[in-house]
């Protein structure tokens, strides 16, 4: 008698943990015999074995003659797509997209070759993927704000982009919501972000590539004190990655050359460690320093713009170095730049950057680059086409 009590109680025990397991949004009738007792599969003597996946190995280095590696990186401006949400009707940029067949890849069409060239291309994602919003208090008045469908991550991971920094005055367009919507929609299609909050982490060739983002435009804490805080996650950075980039969203819209706390910030990043410092927000071309054997790029300008379609200087460019290591240590970092217009036509912004093949455009870039850093103590003295 015990024993078949024992019997009803374990049947009872179980019965109960299948059905707190059941959704209570679909209910389903249980088996209790099929619950106590599951037969083991029937197999077929003559079926083939399902062989077990071979594990993909990770790629070996490619080292040089010498012994080194060389890792090539490329760095674009701001990526700002889809819609300004404080305009009615139909948007540029989503005009453009029909123009294209709904294709969004369109806006990395002529530089993907460039992108996939390379081992790590890093851009910055000024705006906001999600397929709700709402607009906080405190943006409401703003000219702009921008909004892109989640499915629109395909043009980075379709075009070789890597990795994003995130850390810029729009992607708060729509608040925490909006920020966290982005960031779900990044890590799903495997994109690295960074922010003030997340160090983003790239691994190539065995190198661990660490990316910092800060910003300086309304921040309640002023350069100085920001100086602090990039050297310490800086230091942090180092103890477990080889390279380190700093990206800043700093200076004035429209600049062309760097305000001095730029020039201390950015040279503050290089002395803390930094390898690379990257920058952007004016939506104009800068000058390019070399500081203690370490670049600053003062400012990308634009990539693929979509807040205005005739914007009154559409030239940019994309940076590309190649660090050179050997035994853990840089050992050469030479530069280039590839001049572009932030559009494949002349007549109007279609959001497609494309690399300039006139020579009087080309020419045009080279001068106002350096034009603009007469006042740079650690300028470039020139800026490379082609690898040297």
């Amino acid at each position: 008698m015990r024993k078949f009590l024992s019997f009803l109680l374990v049947i009872a025990m179980m019965a109960s943990l299948c059905v707190a397991a059941v959704s209570a949004e679909e209910e389903e009738e249980i088996d209790l015999w099929e619950l106590l007792y599951t037969p083991a599969p029937t197999l077929d003597p003559n079926a083939t074995p399902t062989p077990a996946p071979t594990p993909v190995p990770t790629p070996a280095p490619v080292l040089e003659a010498d012994g080194s590696l060389i890792l090539t990186i490329t760095a674009v401006g701001d990526v700002t797509i889809g819609r300004n949400v404080q305009h009615s009707g139909t948007s540029i940029f989503e005009k453009e997209l029909k123009k294209q067949d709904g294709d969004i890849n369109f806006i990395f069409r002529n530089v993907k070759d460039i992108f996939e060239d390379d081992d790590l291309t890093i851009a910055n994602f000024e705006g906001v993927l999600a397929d709700d919003y709402s607009i906080p208090s405190n943006k409401r008045e703003n000219s702009y704000l921008f909004l892109a469908p989640p499915s629109y991550v395909e043009a980075l991971t379709n075009n070789s982009v890597e990795a994003v920094t995130m850390e810029n005055n729009h992607v708060g367009d729509f608040g925490q919501g909006g920020i966290d919507s982005t960031i779900s929609v990044m890590e799903e299609a495997g994109i690295v972000w960074s922010n003030k909050g997340n160090m983003g982490v790239f691994e190539t060739q065995g190198v661990k590539i660490a990316m910092l983002a800060y910003q300086t435009l309304n921040q309640p804490i002023s350069s100085a004190e920001l100086k602090l805080v990039v050297d310490d996650d800086i230091k942090k950075a180092k103890e477990t990655c080889d390279l380190v980039i700093v990206s800043f969203h700093w200076g004035n819209e429209l600049d062309y050359s760097p305000r001095d706390n730029q020039v201390m910030l950015g040279r503050a990043a290089i002395d803390s460690g930094a390898d690379l410092v990257l920058g952007h927000h004016s939506h104009r071309i800068n000058p390019i320093e070399q500081y203690n054997g370490k670049y600053i790029v003062y400012s990308l300008a634009n990539c693929s713009f979509a807040g205005n379609n005739k914007p009154s200087d559409m030239f940019t460019f994309i940076f590309q170095t190649r660090f050179r290591i050997k035994n853990g240590e840089i050992i050469d970092n030479p530069f280039r730049i590839i001049p572009a217009r932030i559009s494949s036509r002349k007549d109007y912004n279609d959001f497609a950057i494309t690399p300039l093949d006139d020579q009087s455009n080309i020419t045009t870039v080279l001068n106002t680059l350096q034009k603009s850093s007469k006042n740079l103590d650690y300028a470039v003295s020139s800026y490379p086409l082609e690898w040297e």
